[in-house]
C-alpha cells in the first residue's frame, strides 16, 4: 500500500497546497510583525485574514468532499493551524485558527509536541486487520475450504455465502489464502500499513492514534491516509516572518529538489526562485553529503570489524532512531557521523554566522532532527518541497519561465547528489573508501522502509551482516519518496541520477571542503547524538 498514492494529484493534494499557499501570502502581505507589541495592530489583521480562511479555500454552503460544509471547513482550519506551527485546538475549549497567534508570529518559534497530528474528526475510522467476505465474489462453492481451514471455527455460511465471526476470528489469514475466488479480503488502516514502526492503533472510537513512543516522523502515514486526516506542523509561517523582518536567511537544498517543480534540475532557475521568495542565498546539501561519505568511510574503515561487528548510516534519521530505539544494545554500530544537513549548516555559518538557516528537502523526519538539541544552534528551520511548492504559488512565481543565471553547482560530487536514492549513500562511502583502500571489498546491505530495515537489523544483531555497511531508508526508494515531495518516486530518480551525471567530480573525496572535516567536528558531537533516541522521544511526546 505504501507509495500507492504518491506523485497522484488528489483533491486532498489540492486542499493541502492551497493551505500552505494561503497561509504564506498572508505572511508575505503581513510585514515584519511585532508579536510583543500590546494591543491587536498587524496580529488584528492577520488573524481576522486566517479566521475567513476556511471560507476562501471552500466557499458556499454545498460540501465538496464529505457529507457537510461546515465538517469540511472545520478540518480545513486545524490544517490552517498545523501550517502555522500551532497545535490542533482543544474542542472543549475551541479557539479557531487564529488561537495562540502571537505564538506563530515569533519567527524563532519551535513545535510544540507532537511534530504528527491526526485529526480526529477527519479519521474515517477505517477497519484495522480485520478479514471480511465479499458477498458478490463468494460463489458458495461445495468445497467451502475457508470453513475447512479455519482454525477457530469463525466462518459459516448465511444464504450460502461464507461469513466470518468477527469476535473468533484471530485474523490468521488462511481463509483468504485458500478462497479460490480470492473473495475474502484482509482490510487493514491505510495509516496503519505504511507505518513501518508500528505507531498507528485506534482510540475508543475507531480513529486513528499515533503512539509517540514508536513514531519517528517519517510521515508515510500522512501522504497514506485517502482521507487527509494526518498532516504535520510547519514553519512556513516563521520562515516568512524572519525574511519580512530583513533576517540573513539562506536555504540549504536536498539532494532529491531535481525535478520537484519542473525542468530537468534548473539549478539556476532555483536559485532566482530562492531570489523572489525573499531568501539571501541558498546551498546544496550534497556538498554535506560529500562530507558525510567521507566520514562514515573513515569510521568504518577504523571501527569495522575491530570495535563494531557492522556500521549503519547516519543520514536517514528515521532509519537511525528506529535502530537505536529497537536496537540500544547495538546503538553504537550506527554511525556517529553528522548527517548532510548540519554538515551543510554548519558549512554555510562559517561565512555566515548570524544568518538563519532552512532545510529544504523531501522529509518529516528532518523536521525533528531540527529540534534536538544538537542541531537546533545549526539549522533554524525546516520547509518540505511541498510547503516551499507553497510559498511560490503564493508569489505567482512560475519555476520553470524563470530567467535564472546559468550554471549549476559546482562543488559536490555525483555520489553526494545520489544520496537521495536508495542505494546511494552506501555506494558514497564504498567509493570513499576505494580511493584509499582500491582492493578492499566493502559487504553492502541496504533496505526500504522502516520494516524491511527492521528485518535488516534483526539479521545483522544475529551475526548475519558481521563487516557490512548498512544502509537503511525510511521511505521506500530513499529520499526521493519523502512525505514532502511533489513529483512520483521514478520521475524524481531519474532526474537525481542525470543531474549527478553532470557533476565534474565522481566521488566524495573530490569535494574541496572535505578537508574542513575537523573543523565542522566538535568534542561534544558523539555524546549528543548518542542521546538522539531520548531526545526525539521527548521532541513527539505531547504536553500533559
Amino acid at each position: 500500500m505504501s507509495g500507492t498514492m504518491r506523485g497522484v494529484y488528489t483533491n486532498l493534494t489540492q486542499i493541502r497546497r492551497r493551505v500552505f499557499t494561503e497561509v504564506a501570502k498572508i505572511a508575505y502581505a503581513s510585514g515584519s510583525v511585532d508579536a510583543s507589541a500590546e494591543g491587536d495592530g498587524q496580529l488584528g489583521e492577520v488573524a481576522s485574514r486566517l479566521h475567513r480562511l476556511p471560507y476562501d479555500i471552500l466557499p458556499g454552503d454545498v460540501a465538496t468532499y464529505r457529507e457537510s460544509v461546515f465538517l469540511e471547513r472545520a478540518i480545513v482550519q486545524e490544517r490552517i493551524r498545523l501550517a502555522m506551527g500551532l497545535s490542533l485546538q482543544d474542542l472543549d475549549q475551541p479557539e479557531g485558527a487564529t488561537g495562540d497567534i502571537k505564538k506563530a508570529a515569533v519567527a524563532e518559534t519551535y513545535y510544540e509536541p507532537p511534530l504528527v497530528n491526526v485529526i480526529k474528526f477527519a479519521c474515517n475510522a477505517c477497519e484495522d486487520n480485520v478479514y471480511r467476505v465479499s458477498p458478490s465474489a463468494c460463489q458458495a462453492c461445495l468445497a467451502h475450504p475457508c470453513r475447512e481451514i479455519c482454525p477457530k471455527g469463525a466462518i459459516t455460511f448465511k444464504d450460502k455465502k461464507a461469513f466470518i465471526d468477527q469476535e473468533k476470528c484471530i485474523k490468521c489469514g488462511r481463509c483468504a489464502q485458500v478462497c479460490p475466488y480470492h473473495a475474502i479480503h484482509h482490510h487493514v488502516r491505510p495509516c496503519a500499513e505504511a507505518c513501518g514502526m508500528h505507531a498507528i492503533g485506534s482510540d475508543e472510537h475507531g480513529r486513528a492514534e499515533i503512539d509517540y513512543e514508536k513514531c519517528v516522523s517519517c510521515g508515510q502515514c500522512l501522504v497514506n491516509c485517502p482521507f487527509g486526516a494526518i498532516a504535520d506542523k510547519s514553519q512556513i509561517f516563521q520562515i516568512i516572518m524572519a525574511i519580512n523582518a530583513g533576517d540573513e536567511v539562506i536555504a540549504e537544498v536536498a539532494p532529491a529538489f531535481v525535478g520537484q517543480f519542473g525542468g530537468k534540475g534548473n539549478v539556476d532557475k532555483l536559485r532566482e526562485a530562492f531570489k523572489q521568495l525573499g531568501f539571501a542565498g541558498m546551498e546544496e546539501v550534497a556538498l554535506g553529503a560529500d562530507l558525510c561519505a567521507v566520514e562514515e568511510a573513515g569510521d568504518f574503515l577504523e571501527e569495522v570489524p575491530d570495535k563494531i561487528p557492522f556500521m549503519g548510516t547516519s543520514c536517514c534519521p528515521a532509519w537511525s532512531v528506529m535502530a537505536k530505539k529497537e536496537f540500544p544494545e547495538h546503538a553504537d554500530c550506527i554511525s556517529m557521523a553528522l548527517t548532510p544537513m548540519t554538515l551543510t549548516a554548519r558549512l554555510i555559518r562559517k561565512q555566515h554566522p548570524n544568518a538563519k538557516i532552512v532545510f529544504v528537502g523531501p522529509c518529516s523526519a528532518k523536521k525533528l532532527e531540527a529540534m534536538r538539541k544538537s542541531v537546533k544552534s545549526e539549522v533554524d528551520f525546516v520547509l518540505t518541497f511541498e510547503e516551499m511548492a507553497g510559498m511560490m504559488q503564493a508569489k505567482d512565481i512560475e519555476y520553470t519561465a524563470l530567467e535564472g543565471e546559468g550554471g549549476d553547482f559546482e562543488v559536490a560530487s555525483a555520489d553526494g547528489r545520489g544520496f537521495a536514492v536508495a542505494g546511494g549513500v552506501a555506494t558514497a562511502v564504498v567509493n570513499a573508501i576505494h580511493r584509499e583502500h582500491p582492493d578492499l571489498k566493502v559487504k553492502v546491505a541496504n533496505a526500504e522502509g522502516l520494516d524491511e530495515c527492521r528485518k535488516m537489523m534483526k539479521l545483522a544483531t544475529k551475526g548475519k551482516y558481521d563487516g557490512y555497511l548498512l544502509e537503511g531508508m525510511a521511505c521506500p526508494g530513499g529520499c526521493v519518496a519523502g512525505a514532502g515531495t511533489l513529483q512520483s518516486i521514478a520521475k524524481t530518480t531519474g532526474a537525481v541520477k542525470a543531474y549527478a551525471k553532470k557533476s565534474s567530480r565522481k566521488d566524495a573525496t573530490e569535494n574541496a571542503y572535505c578537508s574542513l572535516i575537523p573543523e565542522l567536528e566538535r568534542p561534544e558531537d558523539g555524546v549528543i547524538e548518542r542521546a538522539q533516541v531520548a531526545e526525539t522521544d521527548e521532541a513527539q511526546r505531547p504536553k500533559a
